[in-house]
């Protein structure tokens, strides 16, 4: 960028010493007397003071002399063109509005694409492909529901610790409204119970704080925060730390603001509820868990809100549905904004398409009210023809073309519309109209051609790009302008057609039928109107600024240098979109987001997805991948262990969960209460579980009824060839695995947690489809 900068300066200087040796020899070129190239010769200034019989205002209309082929054609087919609709103004009229009217019935297909993976990421690109295939071989990403509790800071000292015994009983309230929270959907009732996560299929996968007292208030009340704090410490060894889903809670993923590793001192505890997610196909799919957030979203606004804030601290929240509801909101907002603008706009080109006459009655004749209205519903039309073009052809609207093409068309349309009219406006007024319009065609008419066409293709062009959201917005756009351009040029000059014909009749403005009298308007039809001030403005004072040789080498290096400088800028643009730029300012979500840059110590989930994983005894892929004794020290997961250690560079913040790893351990004969057999070779669980125990319902503790007593393990040290099973040990085992409970006798059971890190099917053949490894990226709060 340093390079890039310095070499733009150079540039600019070489530049500006070129301009000013250029003006002093063009200055002393003058002094000298040396005959200048661009005077014209005399005898064409004689020829052209010969010719008496050309107009005062000849110089309107372009000469076809000096003009090159393309644009001698389009004079010709405007003027043309101009002569056509003068004469049938009604049949351009209807034939040209039957087709954006026509196109307007393809809004019975509109839809709305608010997805944020649909919006940004190409179908065909690596990413996509890496969600489908692991949400099809896998289990889609589960929806999140999340509350940031937090201390406040004071102005002199940090913010205080949030792990005391107040606060605890707080989230405890907290938990209870959220559990006992019903929605209503289709006549029945939502709870979290029936849509959350569930990997023991019993109890939901809160992560939360209170899972170190398996969301027991009682124990609470027996243990104290000293357990909690003895759990920060020892979250996956400990057995009364387990959650009640009978898995380990990182405390770095349920707390936040602690300094290093001191998680006593966290200010903000981050209570987080998993729901279910399906792959959507008919948008019904999370129906019912869409129905649970927005009154999740309700009970925390009107209940949970004023709870926190009376113990002095903050609360900020979402849900998975929040960014596509608060989007929505904004463009309802939106729409307010677009009619203003609409309305300002419509004055505004009724004031600048009308004219100033002398007398206060002949205003009613001369302004152009019901024109403007005319040609800003021709944009509204444009616009709706464009959506419903691309509706009935199955291409989804996102909220950005609600929101900007509206404003762009209004903005060209509008442009066009004033350089129609103005053109006719100009032409004398001796003529009959059907010259005066074929003549305004014919001076405007190549230039708004050219424009609007150069238009669509920079739109054509960008719709190549792969990113569906701008591909969508460029062909909308391209659409709208083309529609636009050609309402311009067909439906709005038949409309000036008839407002001149009326102004001429003397008829008043929006009130056609109703004529004035033609003394009232005498005077002000003929002859030449004022110019309006803008005009006068241009033609008095800004062009003659400009012509001063001064005024030109300032101008030019202004802008040149303006033009270097953007250069130089455009490579610190950082990549990226921001989330709270696309939100309303009033947003809850504005609040989370600034929660989860100040106080989240860890990202979202990373998996590393291994296709095809051959286990069988012949392949090395098992020591390719897993880490523990006797796996290739450049192993997947011994590299993802390493590339934590250098978070900054690698996004990757902890070693990632290992289901290989915990398989093999489970099934060695050093873990002993791992893999075990009945006597008739069925799977034995653990001493601490039924049925090799009497559960006691009302401890929950698990006394030995001597039921697996003559369980023994399932392979000796002989049995395995270096430690590794062979296919068939690894084949029969694998299910066990997968279906067997972590207790504390063994802690390995990938039953929960790894219930969906495997697509098992077919694996009977030694080929594992896909099988996911999980950990964590660093703190992606910020872009």
């Amino acid at each position: 960028a340093e390079c890039l900068d310095f070499s733009l300066v150079v540039v600019y200087i070489v530049f500006l010493c070129a301009i000013l040796l250029w003006g002093l020899l063009y200055r002393t070129r003058g002094r000298t007397g040396f005959p200048s190239q661009t005077k014209p010769p005399k005898n064409a200034d004689d020829k052209s003071n010969n010719n008496g019989n050309v107009p005062e205002n000849s110089a309107q209309v372009p000469k076809a002399a000096s003009s090159s082929i393309v644009q001698t054609y389009m004079s010709t087919f405007f003027r043309r063109h101009g002569v056509f609709v003068t004469r049938h103004p009604l049949l351009v009229l209807c034939a040209s509005l039957l087709v954006p009217i026509l196109l307007c019935i393809g809004l019975i297909r509109f839809k709305v694409e608010t997805r944020p993976e649909k919006l940004w990421v190409s179908p065909g690109s690596q990413t996509a492909y890496e969600k489908q295939y692991f949400d099809s071989h896998l289990a889609p990403f589960y929806r999140i529901e999340q509350l940031v509790l937090a201390t406040s800071a004071s102005d002199q000292l940090e913010a205080p610790t949030i792990v005391n015994d107040n606060n605890f009983k707080l989230l405890f309230q907290i938990q209870k409204k959220i559990d006992d929270l019903r929605a209503n959907y289709s006549g029945s009732t939502v709870s979290l119970a029936d849509i959350c996560l569930k990997p023991l299929s019993t109890d939901c996968a809160t992560q939360s704080v209170l899972q170190y007292f398996q969301l027991d208030p009682k124990k609470h009340d027996d243990l104290g925060i000293d357990h909690a704090k003895f759990c920060f410490e020892h979250y996956s060894s400990e057995e009364t730390c387990l959650s009640t889903f009978q898995s380990p809670i990182d405390p770095s993923t349920i707390l936040g603001g602690f300094p290093g590793s001191n998680f006593t001192e966290a200010s903000a505890f981050v209570i987080t509820y998993p729901v279910n997610n399906k792959v959507e196909t008919t948008g019904q799919e999370n129906a019912k868990a869409m129905a649970w957030e927005r009154a999740y979203i309700n009970l925390v606004k009107e209940e949970i809100l004023p709870m926190v804030l009376a113990q002095n601290l903050t609360l900020s929240f979402s849900s998975e549905s929040s960014i596509k509801d608060e989007l929505n909101r904004e463009s309802t907002a939106d729409a307010i904004t677009i009619v203003i603008s609409y309305i300002v706009m419509f004055a505004y080109i009724s004031f600048t398409l009308g004219d100033r006459p002398s007398r206060l009655w002949a205003l009613f004749v001369s302004s152009k009210v019901l024109l403007g209205l005319s040609g800003v519903v021709l944009v509204m039309l444009s616009v709706l023809g464009s959506m419903g073009f691309f509706s009935a052809v199955g291409v989804k609207s996102t909220l950005i073309i609600m929101e900007v093409i509206p404003f762009l068309v209004l903005a060209v349309g509008v442009d066009n519309m004033c350089i129609l009219v103005h053109a006719v406006k100009r032409q004398p007024d001796g003529i009959v109209l059907e010259e005066r319009i074929s003549n305004a065609l014919v001076e405007v008419g190549p230039s708004i051609t050219l424009a609007s066409l150069a238009e669509v293709l920079a739109f054509s062009v960008s719709a190549i790009n792969p990113m569906p959201a701008t591909r969508a917005f460029s062909m909308f756009a391209a659409m709208a302008v083309l529609l636009d351009f050609v309402l311009q040029v067909t439906a709005f000059v038949a409309l000036i057609v008839y407002d001149f014909r009326r102004a001429e009749d003397g008829r008043i403005d929006c009130v056609p039928c109703a004529r004035l009298k033609s003394s009232t308007v005498a005077g002000d039809n003929g002859g030449h109107q004022r110019l309006h001030f803008v005009a006068r403005y241009m033609k008095d004072v800004h062009g003659p600024i400009l012509g001063y040789r001064p005024v030109k080498f300032i101008v030019i290096a202004v802008f040149v240098g303006l033009a270097f400088a953007s250069i130089a800028m455009s490579t610190r643009l950082q990549p990226g979109l921001e989330q709270k730029i696309v939100l309303p300012r009033d947003s809850y979500l504005q609040g989370y987001f600034d929660d989860l840059e100040k106080y989240m110590k860890v990202g979202p989930p990373l998996y590393f997805v291994v296709k095809n994983f051959n286990y069988s005894s012949a392949s090395e892929n098992t020591n390719q991948i897993c880490s523990i004794n006797q796996c290739n020290s450049n192993s997947l997961l011994n590299e993802i262990a390493r590339q934590s250690l250098s978070p900054e560079t690698s996004y990757i913040a902890k070693p990632a969960a290992s289901w290989l790893d915990d398989f093999l351990i489970w099934m060695s004969p050093e873990a002993f209460g791992c893999c075990r057999k009945f006597v008739n070779g069925n799977y034995c669980p653990p001493d601490d579980q039924p049925p090799c125990c009497q559960l006691d319902q009302d401890s929950g503790s698990c006394s030995s009824n001597g039921a697996c007593n003559n369980c023994t393990t399932c392979f000796l040290h002989s049995d395995l060839h270096n430690g590794r099973p062979s296919t068939t040990q690894f084949r029969e085992k694998l299910p066990w695995f997968l279906d067997a409970l972590p207790s504390s006798d063994c802690s390995k059971g990938g039953k929960g947690a790894y219930s969906t890190s495997l697509d098992h099917s077919g694996y009977e053949n030694g080929i594992i489809q896909a099988s996911a490894f999980r950990t964590y990226h660093t703190p992606l709060n910020k872009q």
